[in-house]
């Protein structure tokens, strides 16, 4: 889905109702928000947790819907933002000493990426200081 913006087209790709928890989802999205798409890719793919190669899934995704539906370069994408909201929860009981029962709670997820293009580096124009008027500097 493509959102329109001041600084330039977005791209966004989502993933609903993945059976990983919230908790651990959002840790490795805290990783990759504001990197590049290659540095992501790198974290995703070779990160420890299991979450990782989930959101790494959601993160092509986004990818392959900025190349091919808005025609943006892989070199130039950014990962604006990258967010996990809570889906809903499968409850299971589990049976337990004396005749007790527990709940299990079976977490899912909504996992979000959202792509842009990197800004250009614009560099500034120099603009000289004001010279020191000849005459009084305000000293008595």
């Amino acid at each position: 889905m493509v959102e329109a913006a001041e600084e330039g087209v977005k791209v966004r790709a989502v993933a609903r109702y993945v059976r990983v928890s919230p908790f651990k989802a959002r840790q490795v999205a805290d990783q990759i928000r504001g990197k590049d798409l290659e540095e992501a890719r790198y974290i995703t793919r070779f990160s420890p947790k299991g979450a990782a190669r989930l959101v790494g899934k959601v993160l092509e995704s986004a990818a392959a819907n900025a190349e091919n539906n808005n025609g943006l370069s892989a070199e130039d994408l950014v990962v604006v933002d990258c967010h996990v909201d809570e889906g809903p929860t499968l409850k299971r009981w589990r049976p337990r000493a004396l005749g007790r029962a527990t709940r299990i709670r079976k977490r899912t997820s909504h996992i979000t990426v959202i792509l842009g293009e990197r800004e250009k580096e614009v560099p500034e124009k120099r603009r000289r200081g004001k010279r020191a008027r000849s005459g009084s500097r305000g000293k008595g």
